[in-house]
């Protein structure tokens, strides 16, 4: 196996010369640079991470942090994110965490201050319990995707706009009597994503002059959560809405198959609208507004790279682009 050693005397350059023309730690002219490059080629030379890490004085490592690792958009974000990294030569060290759990608590107390970390993503972080504070004062260069008040670096979609443009959709096609399903009743101080969701929903029914339809029937943004609240919502044949915009597609479809059990048909007697263009989407006809997790996770790598380069630099809110994608879940109200 071929050492830095043989590297440099291929190039007729010293060790550390060829250290630096191929970790890119100080001056090297181009000249010397790519003649030191070329005879790593020729030698099918590898630089251990240690060593790089020894001149570079990094770790060549981001944390990534999620609350879930089942979950469709947090597999997609995921895949996005890993492939921007392995693109930038960053190892990516994962931390899958619950929110709540004693575990995730040591991750922001003990685990990640005693980490040394080229940069960290953080996915989802609470509001409740100051993850954001101390995430910054952990040091490393920082983006989080998805919605949060304060002005750190973030990648997310506008979750306000995407609500909107979903009860935009169903006034638009004659319904009055609209409910938002799903996301959390303490959603300001746990999930400020689902909160701006629900201020969407209820911006677009206000502007339509519905203030007296509004409703909330709050359940977790999952498939098992928008059908309990489903239930609960669908059940009574004298309050039922005509329609629902759902927090997610996982609760739209949970929502969906609530319905369907309770004998109602998905649209004749009440129209759905998710947001994410999930997986399943296309399979149970979901109206929904389309995101893009994968593009997400690039972004925040490129937004990462620029952090990483220029620690210093204004913190930068990148929001990707959602849509309306409209299928067979939504119709005109059944007079």
């Amino acid at each position: 196996m071929s050492t830095i050693a043989d590297v440099a005397a291929r190039a007729g350059v010293s060790k550390a010369t060829a250290s630096r023309a191929l970790s890119g730690g100080g001056y090297v002219s181009a000249e010397t640079r790519e003649r030191v490059r070329e005879a790593a080629r020729d030698l099918h030379y590898v630089a251990h991470s240690s060593a790089t890490t020894l001149a570079t004085g990094r770790s060549l490592s981001v944390g990534v942090i999620m609350p879930a690792l089942d979950r469709w958009f947090f597999a997609e974000l995921l895949a996005g994110i890993q492939e921007g990294l392995v693109r930038s030569g960053q190892d990516l060290v994962l931390y899958g965490t619950q929110e709540g759990s004693d575990e995730r608590e040591r991750l922001f107390s003990d685990v990640l201050p005693s980490r040394r970390l080229d940069g960290i993503i953080a996915v989802g972080i609470q509001p409740s319990t100051h993850e954001l504070s101390r995430l910054i004062r952990v040091g490393s260069p920082l983006v989080s995707v998805g919605a949060y008040r304060e002005q750190n670096s973030s990648v997310s979609i506008d979750d306000e706009a995407a609500a909107r443009i979903a009860t935009e959709h169903l006034i638009d096609l004659g319904h009055r009597d609209i409910a938002f399903l799903g996301g959390r009743e303490d959603a300001a101080t746990h999930a400020y994503g689902d909160e701006q969701r629900l201020r969407g929903y209820r911006a677009a029914m206000a502007a339509a002059s519905l203030q007296a339809w509004v409703r909330h029937v709050p359940g977790d943004s999952t498939t098992p959560g928008g059908y309990e609240a489903g239930v609960r919502m669908l059940g009574d044949r004298q309050s039922r809405p005509t329609a629902f915009v759902a927090v997610c597609d996982e609760a739209a479809i949970g929502g969906t198959i609530a319905a369907r059990r309770l004998g109602l048909s998905v649209p004749a007697e009440v129209s759905v609208v998710g947001i994410d263009d999930h997986a399943h989407a296309e399979m149970f006809s979901l109206t929904t507004v389309r995101q893009r997790p994968r593009m997400q996770g690039l972004a925040a790598v490129e937004l990462l790279l620029r952090r990483m380069a220029d620690p210093d630099a204004p913190a930068e809110q990148i929001a990707v682009p959602s849509e309306l994608v409209v299928r067979s879940s939504t119709a005109v109200p059944r007079t």
